[in-house]
């Protein structure tokens, strides 16, 4: 775990971005009962934490993806932390819909790369995978090389893990839910029998209750 995970994992709960409540827990839109709730686009109100995420969104890209030539977005989460990235990298930027528009154009690549373009793409979160990896398929669709992925949040739920490895896309990300577990616990922010009820829900959220 390194001092960036746990740093972020630490921001994201001060602004609560990140909530944990294993006693209480939330409903996804998707039915699942989860003790944790994210919501990565509350950093773009905190002008210290967004440029937090900017830079170390950028220092991941220029050490894992040095020869990307272009950002893209997914939308609608991670459009204006692409648009930041790519900014700051002085790079190209589009973002992707998550299906083609029912009018006009019909575009689900919103912008313009030059086609066989290295490009990485910019998550906010990943849970199943599923969405984002829809995203690099468009992406791939489009004309475009995907060299890999930056997110600021995983859960690191093993389907994603999976889906990523098929899919051959690397995915890093700045911080992660073991980060959060750990840094939660140290500043007392859940007590140390919680860490056991958050850690067995990531192992079949699906399923999971109190």
């Amino acid at each position: 775990m390194t001092v960036i995970q746990k740093l972020f994992a630490q921001k994201l709960m001060d602004i609560e971005a990140i909530k944990l409540q294993p006693n209480e827990p939330f409903t996804w839109a998707s039915g699942w009962k989860s003790p944790i709730y994210t919501d990565n686009r509350k950093t773009l109100g905190y002008p210290d934490v967004r440029s937090f995420v900017k830079l170390e969104l950028c220092h991941l890209i220029q050490s894992a993806f040095p020869e990307a030539e272009a950002v893209a977005g997914v939308a609608t989460g991670a459009i204006a932390q692409g648009a930041l990235v790519a900014d700051e990298l002085g790079l190209p930027y589009a973002y992707v819909r998550p299906k083609p528009k029912d009018h006009g154009m019909g575009n689900q690549v919103e912008g313009e790369l030059k086609k066989d373009a290295k490009v990485v793409v910019v998550e906010d979160l990943i849970s199943t995978g599923g969405s984002s990896l829809k995203a690099v398929a468009a992406l791939r669709e489009y004309g475009v090389e995907v060299v890999g992925m930056v997110a600021s949040f995983t859960y690191g739920f093993p389907v994603a893990e999976e889906a990523f490895r098929e899919a051959g896309v690397q995915l890093l990300t700045l911080s992660n839910y073991d980060a959060v577990l750990e840094q939660a616990a140290e500043t007392g922010y859940i007590k140390d029998e919680d860490k056991a009820v958050l850690a067995e829900w990531r192992k079949n959220p699906s399923e999971w209750r109190v």
